[in-house]
């Protein structure tokens, strides 16, 4: 039985097997009740398994790979703690250490990373967003990897919310937050209705995207190939229930695990494995002992209960015979004494009579 048909997923961040929701498990919402990641989440680390290891593992699984280098944008303390355990792993920050802004990274970094994972970020970066996507592609290895998720649509272009963006801020008006901006010719504009994911402040939302404009915009800045996630995952609860903003990988190149260290990995597991049958036969040594022990001393108690019940019955048969003596003597000892005072009785009778005749001559 698969963990779908059994009402149940595994989640692929902390290995939690969770219920399946009856409505279904949505986009955002915390489906994991350990470390409450969604769907989304999910289905990022589904695509690094598969784009990294070709086959779809939980990432407490993965191998231990120190050589493959990535950073992150705004991940879940959790999600960062177990990619950073089992790769070189960096989570970042726009508004905080570590700090990353894609508009303006540091050219030393440029080759450096193997992947990169941004979800629900680039609807945030300022204009010009197609500069964001040329400073990913020059931040990968020539066989790196971009794993990405943002809101899109599927028809048109990307709709910029403030298309003369240039500098800006965000203020207090009352009791809204407005965006306030200086175009380039000088003028000023104020936006109102701001949408914000999560929050006010760096997470204004800039754009929606179109998957058209996506593809675009990833296929101008240098990547050879772009794949949208459709597949769902219900083994890992990745489940879209829409067929938008899903999960992108765009390849910069032919990904390729470092294949000493995954040898030098598989080494050590082997040699895990290998230890632990041998820790295995030990316990299956030791248990089959204490089983013919305890059926030695088994077999010697049900003989010695079996002695002990024999000896019982025949002290029982031992106490019967000899109450059934003692029964029969007290009868005898019952006859005797009848017999006796009947005895006695008749003595006293006769001396009786002979007293009586005695008396009788005398008085005559």
């Amino acid at each position: 039985m698969t963990f779908s048909d059994s009402g149940k997923f595994l989640c692929n961040i902390c290995g939690t097997e969770c219920d399946r929701p009856p409505e279904g498990i949505s986009r955002e919402g915390a489906s994991c009740p350990v470390c409450h990641s969604s769907t989304r989440v999910r289905a990022v680390i589904a695509l690094l398994s598969e784009e990294m290891l070709g086959i779809p593992m939980t990432l407490t699984d993965f191998p231990v790979l120190k050589g493959i280098r990535g950073i992150g944008m705004s991940d879940s303390d959790e999600l960062a703690e177990k990619l950073a355990q089992k790769l070189d792993y960096t989570n970042t920050f726009y508004h905080q250490a570590p700090r990353f802004d894609a508009m303006h990274p540091d050219p030393n970094d440029f080759g450096r990373y193997d992947f990169i994972l941004t979800s629900e970020v680039m609807e945030h970066v300022p204009q010009p967003v197609e500069q964001a996507f040329v400073n990913l592609f020059h931040l990968l290895k020539p066989d790196g990897l971009l794993i990405m998720t943002t809101p899109y649509t599927l028809g048109g272009k990307t709709k910029e919310h403030f298309p003369e963006l240039h500098n800006f801020t965000l203020a207090s008006l009352g009791e809204k937050t407005v965006l306030v901006n200086r175009r380039r010719d000088g003028s000023i504009e104020v936006f109102e209705d701001l949408v914000f994911h999560g929050g006010p402040g760096s997470t204004v939302e800039m754009r929606v995207f179109t998957e058209e404009s996506l593809r675009d915009n990833l296929q101008r800045a240098g990547f050879s190939s772009v794949r949208v996630a459709l597949e769902d995952v219900p083994e890992f609860g990745v489940e879209h229930a829409e067929n938008w903003s899903l999960p992108i990988v765009a390849r910069k190149g032919t990904f390729h695990p470092p294949v000493a260290e995954l040898a030098r990995e598989y080494r050590k597991l082997r040699h895990l494995a290998a230890h632990l049958e041998n820790h295995i036969a030990e316990l299956e040594g030791d248990y089959q002992r204490y089983v013919a022990h305890h059926e030695a001393s088994h077999i010697e108690a049900t003989r010695e209960l079996a002695a002990r019940h024999e000896w019982g019955s025949a002290l029982d048969r031992e106490l019967s015979a000899r109450t059934e003596w003692a029964l029969s003597l007290e009868h005898q000892i019952e006859v005797l004494r009848r017999r006796l005072a009947a005895s006695e009785a008749e003595q006293a009778r006769l001396k009786a009579r002979r007293w009586f005749g005695l008396g009788t001559r005398y008085s005559k």
